[in-house]
């Protein structure tokens, strides 16, 4: 069980309330309710250092396969067990794999859009927003596909279905939560309902996660891609 804090490793704390909390790394001051037992502050940018790298990788590549792709990114050193680089990492696998499989895309601009908007949705908003990350970057990702606005209709609707569809599948498996295991539902969610609304039908390979023994609170075999069954 090696990474909470990433000074530190010392189990995170949830705070009821904000509070005025010092970054450890780049001494940013700001509000939160997360730091680890020992008192470190990590802000959101110093815990996704290197996330730019993202839009490059997913440039130079030729999979269909969101999860694949998923995957690959997972296995980047700006890519921490938990975090709110998952944010932009799910709905930009997902614009790549669409791409990739034949969607109309500008993918160059599409995950742009998705990093600064993926950005956006700070750590934590899984427990404290009732709704998480992942979820949120797949509807972000029929949002940038489909143009969608606030002005929109049929694709304001299509992205809000979207999120509702990935955030009911990791609401049915339940917390703690697992950036991982909620990424990957996400994804899956997506291609099902991609192929559904716009007829893309992205691949699919069969997720058996390797992350358990980096996860403190790994629920084990109710998750549905508990690797040590």
């Amino acid at each position: 069980m090696s990474e909470e804090c990433l000074i530190c490793s010392a189990p995170l704390a949830y705070l009821e309330k904000d509070a005025l909390m010092e970054c450890a790394i780049c001494h940013k001051k700001e509000n939160s309710k997360t730091r680890c037992m020992k008192g470190h502050y990590i802000c959101d940018a110093c815990h996704t250092k290197g996330v730019d790298q993202i839009i490059g990788l997913c440039l130079g590549e030729t999979s269909k396969d969101p999860i694949c792709i998923m995957k690959k990114l997972m296995s980047q050193p700006f890519c921490h067990m938990h975090g709110p680089e998952h944010h932009v990492m799910v709905g930009a696998a997902l614009l790549t794999a669409y791409k990739n499989a034949g969607g109309d895309l500008d993918l160059s601009d599409a995950l742009l859009e998705m990093s600064n908007r993926g950005k956006s949705v700070p750590g934590g908003a899984c427990g404290f927003w009732g709704a998480c990350g992942a979820g949120i970057s797949s509807g972000m990702f029929v949002s940038i596909l489909s143009k969608s606005t606030p002005l929109a209709e049929e694709p304001f609707a299509l992205s809000h279905k979207m999120t509702a569809a990935a955030l009911g599948r990791i609401g049915e498996i339940g917390g703690p939560r697992c950036c991982k295991r909620d990424s990957f539902l996400s994804i899956l969610a997506a291609i099902d309902f991609v192929e559904e609304h716009f007829g893309i039908k992205m691949e699919k390979t069969e997720i058996v996660c390797g992350y358990t023994k980096e996860n403190n609170q790994c629920i084990g075999k109710r998750c549905p891609f508990f690797g040590e069954r």
